[in-house]
C-alpha cells in the first residue's frame, strides 16, 4: 500500500478543510459569537500544522496509486476530515459531547441530515454556516473537489481511482478524455445549479444567510435546516422552489452535461426516466391517500411533491410531520428511502441505477431458465453492462443487508420502537436525515445511547461512501497483498 501518496493527501486535505473553516469564522467574528469563533479559530491551526506535518513526512511518495489505495485513501479522508470539523462545535461546547459534536459533523459531510440538536435555532450563525458548509462540500466528494482544484499529473488512473472509489452509483465514467478535467466539469454545475437555487431562493424573499445555508442543503441533498420546523415556516413559493431544485440535484451530474451536447440523448437516458416515474407515481398516490385529511387538492399534491423529492434524494427538509400521514404513505415513504436518487448525484440511497440492473438481471435469468441455451446481454442507455459491474452489484446489495440487519439489532439494545430503529439506521444508511416515530421530521436522534449513536454514524460514513471503501480498512489483506 502506497502510505506516503495516502498521507500526502490526507495532509492536502485537512490544509483544505482549515480554509473552508475561515468563512464561518469570519461569520462569527462579524456576529459577536464569541464562543463559536473561539471554538473555529483553534481548529484552524491545528487541522492546518497537522496537515502540513504530513505532507513534509510524505514529501518522497511514489506517484502511482492503485484500487487499493484509492479506498484507503477516501475512508482515510472522510473520516479525518469528519474528526476534526467536529472541533468547532466541541470547543465551543454548542455541541459540549464530542461524540455528538461528531454525529452532527459526519452527518453534514455525508448529506444524512440527521441531527441530534433539540433547538437549531439557538446555535450561533458561524456554527450554522459550518454545518451546512459541510453538506455542499460532501454532495459531490471532498476529493473529487481536490481533483477538480489540482488535476492529477499523474495519469488519469490516479484520479479514476479516487472518483470510483467516492462517487456514489455502480461506476463511474469520463464525461471527458482527461478526468482531471471530468472533476472540473461536474464541480462546474454543480456550483451553476447551487447559484441558481440561491438566485430563486432570494427572489422570494429569503433572507441572504438562509438562502445559503438552504441552497447548501438542497444542492448536496443533507437537508440541515436552520429552523426548528425546517422549511415548514417558510412560504408555498420557496417551498416549491426548493421541492424542484431537490428534484433536480438528484439526477446523475453526467446527464446534465450530455445534455449540452446532446440533448436528445440525455433525454432518453433509462435511469433518469424511471426515477422520474417513479417519484410522480409516489406523488400521485401519496396526494390522493392524505387527501381526505388535508382536506385540499391542493395543499395535498403540494406536501406530497415536497416529502417525495426530500425523502427520494435524501435530502431530508420537511414541511410538515408526515408521521400523521395514513400507513400506504408511510410505506411508499420508507420504500422511497432505501431507492434513493440517481448514480452520480448528490443523492444517497441505493440508487435508481441498481434497482434498474436488478430488475434487467432479474428478467434475463427468467430468460434463461426458459431457453438455457440462449445468450442474455444485459443493457443500459443501449450499452452493454460489464459482468464486473453486475458481481459488484450482488456483493453491494450482500454487504448492504448485512449491515442493515447487524445495525437494526444493535441499535433496537435502546429500547424504542421497530419503526423508530428500523427507520433510523434506513435514515442513516441512506443518507436520509429523519425517519418515523421518534426520529420524524418532527423530532431527532438525541434521545439515542452513545454506542448507537456511533452504530448510526459508521452506517452514514458506509452509505456515502457505497460501503467498500470502509469495509476495505478493515481487511488485513489489503496490508498484506501486492498492489493490484
Amino acid at each position: 500500500m502506497n502510505t506516503k501518496i495516502i498521507g500526502r493527501y490526507l495532509g492536502t486535505l485537512l490544509m483544505l478543510e482549515a480554509v473552508f473553516l475561515i468563512p464561518p469564522t469570519l461569520i462569527s467574528l462579524f456576529n459577536g459569537e464569541t464562543k463559536a469563533f473561539i471554538g473555529l479559530i483553534l481548529t484552524i491551526p491545528l487541522a492546518l500544522g497537522i496537515g502540513l506535518l504530513l505532507r513534509i513526512l510524505c514529501r518522497r511518495y511514489i506517484h502511482t496509486l492503485y484500487t487499493k489505495d484509492g479506498l484507503v485513501l477516501v475512508a482515510c479522508s472522510w473520516i479525518a476530515l469528519s474528526l476534526f470539523g467536529a472541533l468547532p462545535f466541541a470547543i465551543s461546547g454548542e455541541i459540549p459531547n464530542y461524540i455528538d459534536s461528531f454525529f452532527e459533523v459526519v452527518s453534514g459531510f455525508t448529506t444524512t441530515g440527521a441531527s441530534i440538536l433539540k433547538d437549531v435555532e439557538s446555535m450561533s450563525r458561524g456554527l450554522l454556516f459550518w454545518r451546512s458548509f459541510t453538506h455542499w462540500l460532501g454532495g459531490m466528494g471532498i476529493l473529487v473537489f481536490l481533483m477538480a482544484l489540482e488535476p492529477s499529473q499523474k495519469g488519469n488512473s490516479f484520479t479514476l481511482h479516487v472518483m470510483r472509489a467516492e462517487s456514489p452509483g455502480p461506476s463511474v465514467s469520463k464525461l471527458v478524455p482527461r478526468i482531471g478535467l471530468t472533476a472540473k466539469l461536474l464541480y462546474s454545475i454543480y456550483m451553476t445549479m447551487t447559484l441558481a437555487c440561491i438566485f430563486f431562493l432570494l427572489l422570494g424573499g429569503m433572507p441572504l444567510f438562509d438562502s445559503i445555508c438552504i441552497a447548501f442543503g438542497t444542492a448536496g441533498t443533507g437537508g440541515f435546516g436552520i429552523r426548528n420546523d425546517s422549511m415548514a415556516s417558510y412560504s408555498p413559493y420557496l417551498q416549491t422552489v426548493v421541492t424542484i431544485f431537490m428534484a433536480l440535484f438528484g439526477v446523475n451530474f453526467a446527464v446534465y452535461h450530455l445534455l449540452l451536447r446532446r440533448p436528445r440523448a440525455a433525454l432518453k437516458d433509462e435511469e433518469v426516466r424511471l426515477y422520474f416515474i417513479i417519484m410522480l407515481a409516489s406523488i400521485g398516490i401519496i396526494t390522493l391517500n392524505i387527501l381526505p385529511q388535508i382536506g385540499s387538492l391542493g395543499q395535498s399534491l403540494h406536501q406530497a411533491a415536497f416529502h417525495v423529492s426530500s425523502i427520494m434524494t435524501t435530502t431530508g427538509f420537511a414541511i410538515s410531520d408526515y408521521n400523521l400521514w395514513p400507513p400506504l404513505s408511510h410505506g411508499i415513504l420508507l420504500l422511497l428511502m432505501v431507492l434513493g436518487a440517481c448514480a452520480g448525484s448528490t443523492g444517497g440511497g441505493i440508487k435508481t441505477a441498481r434497482l434498474l440492473l436488478l430488475y434487467k438481471s432479474m428478467r434475463a435469468g427468467i430468460k434463461r431458465m426458459l431457453h438455457p441455451r440462449s445468450v442474455q446481454v444485459i443493457t443500459l442507455n443501449g450499452k452493454a453492462v460489464d459482468p464486473s459491474i453486475l458481481h459488484g452489484l450482488s456483493v453491494y446489495f450482500s454487504a448492504y443487508i448485512f449491515i442493515l440487519v447487524l445495525s437494526f439489532l444493535i441499535v433496537s439494545m435502546d429500547g424504542f420502537s421497530v419503526v423508530t430503529n428500523f427507520s433510523a439506521v434506513l435514515s442513516c444508511l441512506n443518507n436520509i436525515g429523519p425517519g418515523l416515530d421518534v426520529v420524524g421530521p418532527a423530532g431527532n436522534f438525541s434521545a439515542f445511547s452513545i454506542p448507537s449513536k456511533l452504530v448510526l454514524t459508521l452506517d452514514m460514513l458506509l452509505g456515502r461512501l457505497e460501503i467498500f471503501p470502509l469495509l476495505a480498512l478493515l481487511n488485513p489483506e489489503l496490508y498484506r497483498a501486492k498492489n493490484k
